[in-house]
């Protein structure tokens, strides 16, 4: 008996032939059926004699026993005797090719992504590879170890950076008793993930002159953005920058003037390597300061035919800050207003002749663009 070929790999066809011829003193050509056994614990095969020779096909599908003894038994006829002989087939390991495939691809910085290994066995060997497939991921992460089923391994990675980009992934089979292993390769290339960057001001609405915290989050689908955004207020003042943190930028302003109410606040955010910029906007309403305005006169008292003199000081209300300008009217009773100009908040007028008695003092600030208007009172007595 004679196997072809020999050696073989796992999965790989097999032709055994047997022969079958009369032994001496006898002649002729011996016909009947050859029963097949292989060793490897399969059923046996019988094949009809044609010409003194039978032949079977077998499939080895794995090599635990081999060198396979394989035995060829014939059952004889009228004429001829049984007989049978042996032979060995040596079964190796089939060859494997791997192939790794990636999806989504491209991905963007934090996203999960799906690496898949199929391994198939290289003809002319068949079957199902069984054991594991290590997959790394040119990131200098720590190697995955999956184990396949049905031909495939399946892991999940999350590149978090660009930097490397496209990365190279390798999928290596480690082999099992019966395949050989093998490598696949692939790429993943790694796109800015998206970002949305929002913006809000607290107070809103705020006074002037009154500290405004301005507030950026940067945000993506996974991961968290670092890098800068700049701000800028809309109110013809110089932009601010200030650094990401956990997502969030963060700067203060004070807006001095109401002119150009609501302001519209718009926050760019850079990106970096791994994250695409974005930009939002929001709006800053101002309101006036509210004001105090406090008002003496001098002398007080004083004597019929002295001149008083009437001084106002207004003064910012907090939050406001800042210093009030524009008119304040004057006045004492029975005497004609007199409207005066702010210098450093304050502003005075002389009022004389004034009669015997008690007089109402009155300051009415006029206010301006950034403050509100607001009065204050006193009383002048004069004596003889």
């Amino acid at each position: 008996m004679t196997s072809a070929p020999d050696p073989s790999v796992t999965g790989q066809s097999v032709t055994l032939t047997a022969t079958v011829a009369a032994q001496t003193p006898g002649t002729g050509t011996p016909t009947g059926t050859v029963t097949f056994t292989f060793g490897d614990g399969t059923t046996a095969t019988t094949a009809t004699l044609s010409g003194g020779t039978a032949t079977v096909t077998h499939t080895w599908t794995g090599t635990s026993g081999s060198p396979y003894t394989a035995t060829a038994a014939y059952n004889g006829d009228t004429n001829y005797a049984t007989s049978s002989g042996t032979d060995t087939q040596t079964v190796n390991k089939a060859a494997t090719t791997t192939t790794v495939t990636s999806a989504p691809d491209p991905s963007v910085t934090g996203q999960s992504v799906t690496l898949t290994a199929t391994v198939a066995a290289q003809t002319p060997g068949t079957g199902t590879p069984t054991g594991t497939v290590t997959f790394t991921f040119g990131d200098g992460t720590t190697a995955t170890t999956a184990t396949l089923s049905g031909g495939t391994a399946t892991t999940t990675h999350t590149w978090t950076t660009r930097t490397g980009s496209p990365f190279p992934i390798t999928a290596t089979y480690n082999g099992d008793a019966n395949f050989t292993g093998s490598t696949g390769k692939d790429t993943q290339t790694l796109s800015k993930s998206p970002t949305t960057t929002t913006v809000t001001s607290t107070p809103d609405p705020s006074a002037s002159g009154q500290s405004v915290t301005i507030r950026a989050t940067v945000s993506a689908a996974s991961g968290t953005p670092t890098g800068i955004v700049t701000f800028t207020f809309g109110d013809g003042t110089a932009s601010a920058t200030a650094p990401v943190s956990g997502g969030v930028a963060t700067v203060t302003h004070t807006y001095t003037g109401t002119t150009g109410s609501p302001f519209t606040i718009s926050a760019a955010y850079g990106g970096n390597d791994s994250f695409a910029a974005s930009s939002g906007t929001d709006t800053q309403t101002l309101n006036k300061a509210t004001t105090s305005t406090v008002v003496v006169s001098t002398p007080n008292p004083s004597t019929t035919g002295d001149p008083v003199t009437v001084t106002a000081t207004v003064t910012t209300v907090a939050p406001g800050t800042g210093t009030p300008t524009g008119t304040i009217t004057l006045a004492i009773t029975g005497r004609t207003p007199q409207t005066v100009t702010l210098v450093n908040g304050r502003a005075s007028a002389v009022f004389n002749p004034l009669p015997k008695g008690t007089h109402l003092v009155t300051a009415n600030y006029n206010g301006d663009v950034s403050f509100a208007a607001s009065s204050g009172t006193t009383t002048q007595t004069v004596n003889n």
